[in-house]
């Protein structure tokens, strides 16, 4: 960047020598200061998030850098099929790679996060004892399930008698 003069660019009243009542601190005080009030935010690198969306208690830090490519960033739902391909490619090689890992035949990408997953592995898991000829007709839910959302137990025990009737929350 070209050196700018600030009085030339922002004019005499709007350019201060000195701010009145600035404290003046080393460079080492002002590093510790800064190091400290980093430590009160609560991130990824300090800990998983102990409640909140169930899609974030854990996002690695390179699922934030391919997020922010611009061909995903700026990806939309209605734009056309053409200008989709490479986000359809990279959905199709992580289905491929994620039934590859868990030895299943197919995977699912659609389940949003929180209650619509929980009743996915539910289904899931229904189908699965079923297939091996073993269905459960019960399911321990504890109320702290969902510490967000005291409801989210009652609620989920609905959703399975009205989806699932073998299945008792």
């Amino acid at each position: 960047m070209p050196a700018v003069d600030p009085l030339a660019a922002l004019g005499e009243d709007n350019v201060r020598t000195e701010i009145a009542g600035f404290p003046e601190v080393s460079e080492v005080e002002a590093i510790r200061h800064f190091t400290r009030l980093s430590t009160w935010n609560y991130a990824i690198d300090l800990g998983m998030y102990p409640l909140g969306s169930c899609t974030m208690k854990y996002n690695p830090r390179i699922n934030e850098v391919v997020a922010r490519l611009e061909g995903l960033a700026w990806a939309h739902p209605y734009q056309p099929e053409s200008l989709s391909q490479g986000a359809m490619e990279v959905i199709a090689r992580l289905e491929s790679a994620l039934c590859e890992i868990t030895g299943l035949d197919a995977v699912t990408l659609q389940p949003a996060a929180g209650a619509h997953g929980e009743l996915t592995g539910i289904l899931l898991v229904r189908a699965f004892l079923e297939g091996q000829g073993n269905p459960r007709r019960k399911i321990l839910v504890p109320d702290s399930a969902h510490g967000t959302n005291p409801r989210r137990p009652a609620l989920r025990a609905m959703l399975c008698r009205i989806f699932a009737p073998t299945i008792r929350a």
